[in-house]
Formats: structure tokens, C-alpha cells, sequence
């Protein structure tokens, strides 16, 4: 049995798609998963299985959710593993956890806009893209970022979201090591 690591997109951010997390690890158990946990009230979530196919997880996850929640929100499955690879591949590490994101790409961003990107980001901000994530580090917040705004349109991918604080946590929850 290997452990998994379910980000979901949009749940309970600014009053919409709201679901609880007792709710949400019901679902994942009734799907079949278990030792479901869950951190904070954001879509992040722990869980085990012996399945294999990430794209499978993603939409079992995502069409039951949207059985009981009347939403479908974006699911991105990963292994534990691959948390703590993100997570030492952040190249912020100077940077406060809080003000530094990692934006989960669903594919591999071949349309990039990275010119676009520079334009819109602040002097202050710094970015990093890679296969599978996009690094933010904004000291002004990621609310007050013109680039965060636009982000989406110049990846041309769909994302989701978390700060180095949270993926920490979600590491912690799956025994993984974060950065070193």
C-alpha cells in the first residue's frame, strides 16, 4: 500500500465549493482509501490505497465529490514522494515559507508565456518554473500579485495552489522530509 497526496482545487476559498474536511475524508474512505487525514480546510489531503493510476484516483475523487458536494472540483494526485521532491526543489529557500508557493501544473506547460510572466511580475517577486510546478515567492502576498492574477492564461495550464508552509505540513502528514 503506497501513500498518496490529493490536492483540490477551489475548495472552500472566498465562500465557494464548500465542503468540510470530515466530509471530504468520508468521501476518500467511501471511495475505498484508507488512513484519510486531512490539513486545514483547503482540499489537502493524505490517504492510502495499493492503486497506481494517478488519473484514475483524480477522477474517482473528483466525480464523488461532485455526488455529495454539487461541485466537481480540479483534482491533482501525487506520491507522498513527490511532495518532498517539490519541496527540495523550491529555489526560495530564502524566502518566507508563507509568501513562497508552489503552483501544481496539471501537465507540463509547453505554451508557457515566460516573457509575459516578467512583465506582470513585480520587482520584488521571483519565479522558477519546471514539469510540474510553477514557484512564486511574493513578499507583498500572493492577493496583491498582478501576476498570480493572470498566471493561469500565460501557463496555459490548469493549477492549484499551496505555500511551502502548508506542503511542509502535507509532507509531515505523509512522513516525508521537506527541504533540507
Amino acid at each position: 500500500m503506497a501513500t498518496w497526496v490529493a490536492l483540490l482545487g477551489s475548495i472552500n476559498v472566498g465562500g465557494n465549493n464548500k465542503l468540510a474536511m470530515k466530509d471530504l475524508r468520508a468521501i476518500l474512505a467511501n471511495i475505498g482509501y484508507e488512513n484519510v487525514r486531512t490539513y486545514i480546510q483547503s482540499g489537502n489531503c493524505v490517504f492510502e490505497t495499493s492503486e497506481t493510476d494517478t488519473d484514475a484516483m483524480a477522477r474517482a475523487i473528483r466525480t464523488t465529490v461532485g455526488k455529495s458536494a454539487d461541485f466537481e472540483p480540479a483534482v491533482y494526485v501525487y506520491r507522498e514522494t513527490e511532495i518532498g521532491d517539490i519541496l527540495r526543489a523550491n529555489p526560495f529557500h530564502d524566502g518566507d515559507p508563507k509568501k513562497t508557493h508552489v503552483f501544481f501544473l496539471a501537465e507540463k506547460s509547453d505554451a508557457a508565456d515566460l516573457d509575459a510572466i516578467k512583465a506582470l511580475a513585480a520587482t520584488n517577486e521571483r519565479f522558477h518554473l519546471t514539469d510540474r510546478a510553477f514557484y512564486l515567492h511574493a513578499p507583498d502576498g500572493v492577493g496583491r500579485s498582478k501576476l498570480v492574477a493572470k498566471l493561469g492564461k500565460r501557463l496555459g495550464v490548469a493549477m492549484t495552489a499551496r505555500n511551502i508552509n502548508t506542503l511542509c505540513e502535507i509532507a509531515k502528514l505523509c512522513g516525508e522530509t521537506g527541504p533540507s
